[in-house]
């Protein structure tokens, strides 16, 4: 397949590049080469280079900065996610979108199936939703792919940030109250290379198994890297404000995936252990 990544120096999409690389043609696009808020340019930049699949790693991810600028956050998660689906449909091209567990409210108290209703409580998850229908209502050819709690390399994430402050502090406190399926990009990058495979379009929850605590996963990370003076504190999101209210319990039921006759992504903390080898190295 002739295949146009979008995102692909983020961490997700760095990911992607050399496992779609082995058996396809990959255009890898990131914002200098294509600005996706734009339509004229989007259409313009497919005019010229068709494809049969496009996959949107492409987000405006800081959840606090996005309460501070929703337009910003609106143009790239919405507006952007509809000018893919626009060109898409124009050269009949399937398009992937990467969404996210925070198009849930968290309020549930079990893990979210696919169908289930969406109640984004903060700015992210309200543009990432909105750019959901922009893709559904413009192209039939879509998979729309949610997950979270991403870790891996080329990107800022939660372990290398619990690994930094181990290094800096000799107490860290994290919250105990949120809930989710820590994700490694590479395991989820050999999931999204088998989706796209098949023409079984849809929406899909695609996440590690296993479901833990922020404060749970620091310990995990902590305890995997053999750190002994190191105290991990719990504490609940009231003492630890930020801007955006994040979901109590956005955790994700693959339950498409597994339907369809997909394995099962192995626990995080296998994939964990196969992270933090990989960044010693």
């Amino acid at each position: 397949m002739k295949i146009a990544l979008i995102g692909a120096k983020g961490m997700l999409g760095s990911a992607l590049v050399p496992l779609l690389s082995k058996s396809n043609d990959v255009i890898s696009v990131d914002r200098k080469i294509l600005d996706i808020t734009k339509m004229d340019r989007v259409l313009s930049f497919f005019k010229n280079n068709i494809v049969d699949i496009v996959i949107n790693c492409a987000a405006y991810t800081d959840v606090d900065k996005c309460e501070l600028d929703s337009d910003s956050a609106f143009l790239v998660n919405a507006i952007g996610a509809r000018n893919l689906a626009v060109a898409c449909h124009q050269i009949n091209a399937a398009i992937l979108h990467v969404s996210t567990d925070y198009v849930f409210d968290g309020e549930k108290g079990t893990p979210y199936f696919e169908s289930d209703a969406c109640n984004p409580i903060n700015v992210y998850g309200k543009t990432k939703l909105a750019g959901e229908h922009f893709v559904k209502s413009m192209n039939n050819k879509h998979y729309i792919v949610r997950t979270q709690w991403l870790f891996g390399e080329n990107g800022k994430n939660f372990v290398d940030s619990i690994k930094r402050l181990a290094k800096e502090r000799e107490a860290i406190t994290v919250v105990n109250d949120q809930y989710g399926s820590p994700t490694y990009t590479l395991d989820l990058a050999h999931a999204l290379c088998e989706l796209i495979k098949s023409s079984e379009y849809g929406t899909y929850h695609i996440t590690n198994s296993d479901t833990v605590s922020w404060y749970q996963f620091a310990c995990e990370i902590i305890s995997q890297l053999k750190i002994k003076n190191v105290t991990v504190s719990p504490c609940n999101s009231c003492q630890y404000k930020t801007i955006a209210k994040r979901p109590s319990f956005g955790v994700l039921k693959n339950y498409f995936w597994c339907i369809q006759g997909h394995k099962p992504l192995r626990s995080f903390r296998l994939a964990l252990a196969d992270y933090l080898q990989s960044i010693k190295q």
